[in-house]
């Protein structure tokens, strides 16, 4: 039986609250940015194309940080292309840590396009 002097609890919108995973990842591709930076300034990678890419990368981490759409897409893209150059490289030199590195960046990307992750961006 119901009390009708005790109103239901309304319901929360989860629009707005972040996920842990959200946090995780900006930290991991915080990480990745910063080794993609370090490696241009010792000439492992083309700093013409390692440093673009590693400021966007940072900017989009933050917009995803503040629940923004355009910071969810950012880092989703990247961590989509991450994936996919890790794995073309993993086809080119023989190192199996590359294949880990593509497959975790791919998991990244498919958490982040889970309908629970695109409801809670503003």
């Amino acid at each position: 039986m119901s009390d009708p002097t005790h109103a239901p609890e309304p319901r929360h919108s989860p629009r707005g609250q972040m996920l842990p995973g959200i946090a995780g990842i900006c930290l991991y591709m915080m990480v990745v940015a910063l080794t993609g930076v370090f490696g241009a300034f010792r000439g492992a990678f083309p700093p013409m194309v390692a440093l673009p890419i590693c400021t966007i990368l940072v900017v989009g981490v933050f917009g995803l940080l503040r629940l923004r759409r355009w910071g969810w897409a950012m880092v989703t893209a990247g961590s989509l292309l991450i994936s996919m150059m890790y794995g073309w490289m993993a086809r080119s030199i023989p190192m199996p840590r590359l294949w880990v590195m593509a497959a975790l960046d791919f998991c990244m990307f498919l958490y982040l396009v889970r309908a629970e992750v695109r409801e809670r961006i503003r």
